[in-house]
């Protein structure tokens, strides 16, 4: 097992970032870690890589223990923050060889780290010189320069542009057929290109821990309906195969609906029959932005 995580909960102070959290990912997965702002996904991250000590709970990471032998962890870890430390004003050569030193690296893995991540072309200009794409690789240079296992990214595709985005999924996507990699992100197409699973949290508790292709080939459909005011979510249970019902905002509904049959026309005669004015109607197949909306959605 990669990562083993049971039970971990972090407080700071009154408030509790994370309550309880379980989850195991095996070696070679590429997992999704999804959440509102807030959720404790961070959180969760910096306690994998020993930044964080948990108020309770135990994780190892490589069969390493987090508390106990934090400098094993370390050393089987390659970790991208949100916030990607560097020294703009060092080349990208001579921060990856400053990096290097920590761990004892010698300069063949450099070149070899460098190739990797397509930075062949900027390794002799200053990083303050790149653009934010090149930066997450010089980033994710480092994270790679230990030859570690695990990588853990948190929002590494934060601020890319469509271009930048592509270069630095593809990249993920390489170094995850043989590392596992566990990141954080927002953009839902992101996880669906990239990752195998998605577990997604909120409120510092995991409402969700599922691989992507039982998402995508789940029965389930979802109608957005938007009436003139606004309906009670019992009155719409009524409607047959709804399995759950979302008032998004305002007067827009989530219907949910367990069968593949095309339910608009049943929701247009159920509102016709109970006099109710529908301003918009649409199907959204079931995928991770639809299952993210209904786990998350504070309303």
């Amino acid at each position: 097992m990669s990562i083993s995580v049971s039970n971990i909960s972090k407080s700071y102070h009154e408030q509790k970032a994370l309550d309880n959290i379980s989850f195991d990912i095996e070696q070679g997965e590429i997992v999704g870690f999804l959440g509102p702002n807030g959720a404790g996904k961070s959180t969760m991250m910096k306690i994998l890589t020993t930044y964080l000590n948990p108020s309770s709970g135990e994780a190892k990471v490589n069969g390493f223990e987090i508390d106990s032998q934090t400098i094993d962890v370390q050393k089987s870890v390659g970790y991208l923050p949100e916030h990607n430390p560097l020294y703009l004003e060092m080349y990208v050569r001579e921060y990856l060889l400053f990096n290097s030193n920590v761990y004892k690296i010698s300069k063949p893995r450099i070149e070899e780290v460098i190739d990797l991540t397509g930075l062949t072309t900027q390794a002799n200009k200053k990083i303050k010189q790149l653009s934010k794409g090149y930066r997450q690789r010089v980033g994710l240079a480092c994270a790679l320069l230990h030859d570690p296992k695990v990588l853990i990214l948190d929002e590494p595709t934060t601020g890319l542009d469509p271009n930048q985005l592509l270069e630095i999924r593809d990249l993920i996507k390489s170094i995850g057929k043989e590392k596992t990699v566990f990141l954080s992100t927002h953009i839902m197409q992101e996880v669906e290109a990239m990752c195998d699973r998605v577990i997604i949290i909120n409120k510092g508790k995991i409402v969700a821990d599922k691989k992507l292709s039982d998402i995508l080939d789940e029965t389930e459909q979802i109608i957005q309906v938007e009436f003139d005011y606004r309906v009670e979510e019992a009155f719409l249970l009524k409607l047959p195969h709804v399995s759950s019902v979302k008032n998004l905002h305002d007067f827009v509904y989530y219907i949910t609906f367990d069968t593949k049959v095309d339910m608009r026309s049943a929701v247009f005669d159920f509102a016709h029959d109970n006099e109710l004015k529908i301003l918009q109607l649409s199907r959204k197949n079931k995928n991770l932005e639809n299952l993210f909306i209904e786990l998350t959605n504070p309303s």
